[in-house]
């Protein structure tokens, strides 16, 4: 099997090269280009994980539904729903784009940092949830307006609560961003090839 790996891109979002997943992150993570994404409900609750203990990045924590990476030339709803797969045994029916742009950096105590080019989906799935233990140890469902009120979130998922409860009380009403305004190196066809 291959290694992973990671697209990492400049300060525009163009793609500049690839480095394997499990070397990128450190104490000078280099940016990169990766995914989050909120499961929505009939029920407008929003599903919350506890990443597995084992992780490397914040373990143990809970934060959104489901983040990741795409490889080097998978569109980004392909990665969403491939990590949603692997992660959790769901099916993902709808993804949509809702923050194209967002954008992070955070450090862990020991010194670790996550500095990320982040575009954020809703996700509505199907199937019953099967967590992978090296990936999530726990999940809950917790109605939209509740979770910005929960203890001890990543730090990615505060940020992006924020600025996901500017686009309405109703995850399922959030508008569709313009894939345009996506990180070039997240357009179809171009992740992990460096722009010319």
């Amino acid at each position: 099997m291959d290694t992973e790996q990671v697209v990492l891109v400049d300060e525009a979002g163009r793609a500049i090269g690839r480095q394997d997943k499990a070397t990128v992150h450190h104490a000078s993570t280099p940016l990169h280009l990766a995914f989050s994404s909120y499961v929505v409900d009939d029920q407008e609750r929003v599903l919350l994980t506890q990443r597995a203990p084992t992780k490397r990045t914040w373990p143990g924590v809970w934060t959104n539904s489901c983040c990741g990476h795409p490889l080097p030339g998978e569109p980004l709803e392909d990665a969403v729903s491939r990590r949603l797969r692997d992660e959790l045994g769901l099916v993902a029916e709808q993804v949509d784009l809702v923050l194209p742009a967002f954008r992070y950096r955070a450090e862990m105590p020991e010194g670790i940092v996550e500095n990320e080019l982040c575009p954020v989906f809703r996700v509505t799935c199907a199937g019953e949830i099967t967590p992978a233990p090296a990936e999530v140890a726990a999940y809950r469902w917790v109605a939209w307006p509740e979770v910005g009120a929960q203890d001890g979130l990543s730090p990615w998922c505060v940020l992006q609560v924020t600025e996901l409860a500017r686009l309405g009380a109703n995850p399922s009403a959030w508008p569709l961003a313009d894939a345009a305004l996506l990180p070039p190196a997240a357009h179809l066809g171009t992740a992990g090839r460096p722009d010319r």
